[in-house]
Order: C-alpha cells, then sequence, then structure tokens
C-alpha cells in the first residue's frame, strides 16, 4: 500500500512481521517519514540499508582522518577508494544544493533506534563486493563507460529540482548513476538491483528467525521495494547459503593474469633480439622504452598535479615497474606524492565535501594522492602498450 507519498509495504510472515517503507536517499520528506513511523509505531528493530563500512562512515565521519593512506595504495584498494568517493560526490552534491544531509534517512532511522533501545540491522551487501560483482558482469570494453560515469557524477553541474530529487524513489541511486552511461542496463542491474534485493531479503528473513516475532521497520530505497517485496513473499529456505553465494567475489579469469607476464617476455625478448643483430638497435628499443612509458606516466602525475620531484619518480620508475607486474608505477608515485606532501588532518577532515567539486579532488591531498596513482598508472599502461608496438616495428 502506499502512505501518503512514500511507499510502505507491511508484510506478515511466519517468523515475524516486517514493513518496508521505500524512501529517496537524498529526501527531507523521506527522513520525516522514517521519525514518524518510529514515533507511532511498534517496533523491535530498524533494518538500515547499509553495509557495515557504510555505516560506520556515516555515523563517524572522522573515520576517514584514521585511514592509513599508504596502505591504501599498497594493497590496491585505491581506485576502489576513489570510485567510492566519485559515488559519493554526485549524492553530497546534491544535499548540498537542497541543504540536507546524504543518507538523512538512514541517519534518522539510526538516531531515532538508538533513542528508543531498538535493534539496529545493516542488511546491505559491502559496497566493494558490489563494485566488483557489478565490473565482473560488464565486458572490459563497456567498463570504460562505467569509469564515465563516475567521471560524470563528479564533473556534472547540473542543478536538479527537488521533484526530480523524490523521483529518485522510482529506482536506486548506484543504478541511476550507472544507468545512463551503460550500454545495456541488464548488465548492471543484477549486481546493483536484483542480487541486493534477494541478499538484505535473507538479511531481513535470518534477523527474523533468530528472535522470531519481531517486528522490524526496513528503510530501504524505494528501487529496491518490489524485489525485497516478492523475496520475502516466496521466502528463502538456506538464508546463510544465499548470503554467502552473494558474497563471493568474483574470480578473474587466469590469462588475465598472465597477461602482464606475457608482455614483459615479449618485451624482454625484443630487446634480446634488438641487441642480438647490433647493440645500436639494442639500446634504441631501450630508450623507446624509458621515453614512451616514462613519459606517459609521468604526464599522468603531473595531470594529476602531482609535486615535480612525484613526476620525476614516475618517470623513472615506470620503465621499471612495467617490467614487474607485482609494483606498480602508480604504487611508486603516490607513494612518493605521499612523501614529499604528507595529507593532514584537515585534507581527511574536507575530503567527502571536497571530493562533490572536480577541483577540490586537485586540491584535498588525498583525493589527490589517489588522482596521482590513477592518473601515473594509466599513463604507464598505455606507455606498455606504445611503446611495445614501438619496439616490434623497429624489429620488423
Amino acid at each position: 500500500m502506499s502512505d501518503h507519498d512514500e511507499p510502505l509495504v507491511e508484510l506478515e510472515l511466519e517468523a515475524g512481521r516486517v514493513t518496508l517503507l521505500g524512501t529517496a536517499h537524498v529526501s527531507r520528506a523521506s527522513a520525516e517519514k522514517v521519525r514518524e513511523l518510529l514515533a507511532r509505531g511498534h517496533f523491535d528493530g530498524v533494518a538500515v540499508e547499509l553495509c557495515p563500512s557504510r555505516y560506520q562512515a556515516l555515523i563517524d565521519p572522522d573515520a576517514l582522518s584514521r585511514i592509513d593512506l599508504f596502505q591504501v595504495v599498497r594493497q590496491g584498494k585505491a581506485t576502489l577508494v576513489a570510485g567510492q568517493l566519485a559515488l559519493g560526490a554526485f549524492q553530497q552534491r546534491l544535499a548540498e544544493q537542497f541543504d540536507i544531509e546524504p543518507g538523512a534517512e538512514q541517519r534518522a532511522a539510526i538516531d531515532e533506534a538508538r533513542a528508543r533501545g531498538l535493534d539496529l540491522l545493516c542488511i546491505d551487501r559491502d559496497i566493494g563486493i558490489t563494485l566488483k560483482r557489478t565490473l565482473a558482469n560488464v565486458p572490459w570494453w563497456k567498463r570504460i563507460g562505467l569509469f564515465g560515469a563516475l567521471i560524470a557524477s563528479v564533473l556534472s553541474r547540473q542543478q536538479v529540482s527537488e521533484q526530480e530529487i523524490e523521483a529518485l524513489k522510482e529506482g536506486d541511486l548506484l543504478d541511476a548513476t550507472f544507468a545512463e552511461f551503460s550500454e545495456d542496463r541488464r548488465e548492471i542491474y543484477q549486481p546493483l538491483i536484483a542480487e541486493r534485493d534477494r541478499y538484505m531479503a535473507a538479511k531481513l528473513l535470518e534477523a527474523l528467525r533468530e528472535r522470531p516475532g519481531r517486528r522490524l521497520l526496513a528503510v530501504i530505497g524505494a528501487g529496491h521495494l518490489a524485489g525485497i517485496q516478492a523475496a520475502l513473499a516466496e521466502g528463502i529456505e538456506d538464508t546463510t547459503g544465499v548470503i554467502a553465494e552473494l558474497e563471493r567475489q568474483p574470480r578473474g579469469r587466469s590469462y588475465w593474469r598472465l597477461l602482464p607476464w606475457a608482455i614483459v617476455l615479449l618485451v624482454l625478448a625484443g630487446f634480446a633480439i634488438g641487441f642480438s643483430r647490433s647493440p645500436e638497435l639494442g639500446w634504441s628499443l631501450v630508450w623507446d622504452w624509458i621515453l614512451i612509458n616514462g613519459s606517459l606516466s609521468a604526464l599522468g602525475a603531473l595531470l594529476a598535479g602531482g609535486h615535480p620531484a612525484t613526476v620525476a619518480t614516475a618517470f623513472v620508475a615506470a620503465p621499471i615497474t612495467s617490467l614487474n607486474p607485482t609494483v606498480g608505477a602508480g604504487m611508486v608515485a603516490a607513494a612518493a606524492e605521499l612523501y614529499f606532501r604528507k595529507p593532514t588532518v584537515g585534507d581527511f577532515a574536507r575530503l567527502r565535501h571536497d571530493t562533490a567539486h572536480w577541483k577540490g579532488w586537485w586540491r584535498n591531498r588525498v583525493s589527490r594522492t589517489l588522482l596521482v596513482f590513477l592518473l601515473s598508472s594509466l599513463g604507464s599502461a598505455i606507455g606498455t602498450w606504445l611503446a611495445g608496438f614501438r619496439i616490434l616495428d623497429k624489429l620488423t
């Protein structure tokens, strides 16, 4: 049924009762509706569309100031962190436009649950797993479109009306961000919407079966309402198995892991052939490799606004790291940027606000370090291919 303008569904299940409230993630009306329901309703617990990491970020914004940025880069998580910041940029910009906290309805649910002593459940899948499964579901040649969606969410300056914000109740924020840039929406619908519908339904049923008779209010994006309702009505016998299956991280194909090593072998073979023909040709190939690979990686670091020493480091590191796939040029360049421009506590405190606007990515030392990693890595990757073709051309 519909309660005023907020989609609301009540389900009597064998193990308890679930009330599903569909909300917009940037909506004052949605936040007010959450408070209204909890004030006049009789609930034992509140479920929110958050994973533990997003829940922690919401209740403890200062947690960003405690992250070890070097470990983020070293462990290969820089791209994921940058992607999450870019996804949040669009939502943050809308929130600033309408002077409302991002995820205000989730925050309202958390605050009300705490104040009333109600159980609080985080039922959404980890965003990192969702993004990885989304990328795995999209052919590699289309992933640039998804990357474009992230960039567009940062660069877009289009004003959005409050009526359009309320229209987000018809969809999901992640899906809406990506769908415009995806050639085939079906490729992203499954991991972004359908899988999470089933995952959250399984989490709700699991909670009810742990304590039968509970009355739960689930505060979810309205785009998930129909899917969760259908999954709950149908029932999920093995909730533990379903949750484990949907949390499984995709494994890359083995040949993609072998490709960098194959390129290294081909480049080294090219050097060997060149020197076997003449020392002049061999050294010419080596210098082509150094200049092309190093210059493009350095250009990436320069475009990211890196320190001059970082740019020089990228130039030196790229030709070497490209021959050792276990270490990337972006990792070395980002480490240099951290050494020469260590982020301050203020940089971490302003990170979410700064990354909502494209200029802030270059102004904030944290996001700029991530840009150095991404752009110098991209430059080195392009340089590897161009230098490789240059070597092949000289040998044929």
